[in-house]
């Protein structure tokens, strides 16, 4: 079997709107066109919508030379591969974190132990079941264009939120269970 490629998610979609196929994303064609101009951005949304395992990434960060002009005392810049802060280990209630633009403002000294969800380029680490709803993301997004149908766009929708669920359910199934931080109510008696 050969490997998953960009274009050969994008063949995904272009199958499921049946559209003619592509050779690359750079190919003179509308097809090529219309899919390289959602892929990334379409990959980079469905990453940021749900916490994937493959996607998740640890790192220390430490504090940029710079500081805030108020407010916070420290200042840390976010990877380049950020896409979204991971909050299911440090609940929300107890961190003092802001992020504006690529920082993190904070009281917190360094270094900062951040999860985060990275922007995955390589489509060999994603998840089969992420590139299935990927691909009928991707054909939502092109079927207009490519077809002029609303019907199979509906039926396009209905199809991504099967596949999307059940990307979802395997990548839960795939997560040890967190233990839940005890509540302030629990806390306070003792």
């Amino acid at each position: 079997m050969t490997a998953v490629s960009e274009t050969k998610i994008c063949n995904r979609a272009l199958q499921k709107v049946g559209a003619a196929r592509i050779t690359s994303l750079t190919e003179n064609s509308s097809e090529a066109r219309a899919c390289n101009m959602v892929y990334e951005l379409l990959r980079d949304a469905e990453l940021r919508a749900h916490p994937w395992n493959f996607a998740g990434k640890r790192i220390q960060l430490a504090a940029s030379a710079e500081v805030p002009a108020f407010g916070k005392a420290y200042e840390y810049p976010l990877p380049v591969d950020f896409l979204k802060l991971r909050e299911d280990d440090v609940p929300t209630y107890s961190r003092d974190w802001i992020i504006e633009g690529k920082k993190i403002l904070t009281d917190e000294g360094g270094p900062l132990n951040v999860r985060y969800t990275k922007r995955v380029t390589d489509v060999t680490e994603m998840d089969p079941l992420y590139v299935e709803s990927l691909a009928c993301r991707i054909a939502i997004e092109l079927c207009e264009e490519l077809t002029q149908s609303n019907s199979k766009k509906e039926s396009l929708k209905d199809e991504y939120k099967t596949a999307i669920r059940e990307a979802r359910k395997a990548n839960a199934f795939d997560r040890i269970a967190q233990s839940s931080p005890e509540d302030e109510w629990i806390t306070v008696r003792g």
